[in-house]
């Protein structure tokens, strides 16, 4: 093995681990200085458009947010659920039940029920994770600025409960040209039923 391989091989494991000692850090540091309480748009009431399950639109409602401390949210979510929900964290790529899922049906948040997206928006983009082309109603969602990991993306969360989702991105199909790349623990997915 020639010498500038091998310090190739040397700074590229280096650096490897390097990057994965930063992500480990911010993650608990982000997790260390959590107070507790899970709220990140106000707690203010919300408009949101009411689906039943089987996708038909119900109504617009103003209703109050829902707001929980953590220790309850534990109670009601698993761990990872938790993790993506609560934490912002992702799960790992072409992990989560509904990468693959090409069933119709209605996508509602694991956290609260509100409907988040529809599989007439799903569309299979290869990267691993659920994408949708649009919202199932765009007051269900809300988006910020996510600085995270030294690049600028825009993450999505549920304008309910302030629930992680994912991130939206400017390279998906027509009409919207949006990949909305969810996280499969975001979402409770409820088959549609023929009738």
């Amino acid at each position: 093995m020639s010498e500038l391989t091998r310090r190739g091989l040397i700074f590229g494991a280096a650096t490897m681990g390097a990057c994965g000692l930063l992500v480990g850090l911010q993650r608990a540091c982000r997790f260390a200085l959590a107070d507790g309480t899970s709220v990140k748009g106000g707690a203010g009431p919300v408009q949101i458009v009411k689906f039943a399950d089987d996708g038909t639109r119900l109504s617009v409602e103003t209703v109050r947010k829902v707001i929980k401390s953590d220790s309850d949210w534990r109670k009601s979510l698993g761990s990872d659920e938790f993790d993506v929900t609560r934490r912002a964290d992702t799960e790992r790529a072409f992990s989560g039940a509904y990468s693959n899922n090409h069933d119709p049906g209605l996508y509602r948040c694991v956290c609260c029920g509100n409907a988040l997206f529809s599989s007439d928006a799903k569309f299979d983009s290869g990267t691993g994770w659920p994408s949708f082309w649009a919202p199932i109603a765009k007051e269900n969602v809300s988006t910020r600025i996510d600085l995270s990991f030294g690049i600028e993306r825009e993450e999505v969360t549920c304008v309910l409960c302030d629930a992680h989702l994912g991130h939206v991105f400017d390279d998906g199909p027509k009409p919207t040209g949006l990949r909305y790349c969810m996280n499969s623990l975001a979402l409770r997915f409820l088959p549609r039923t023929k009738s």
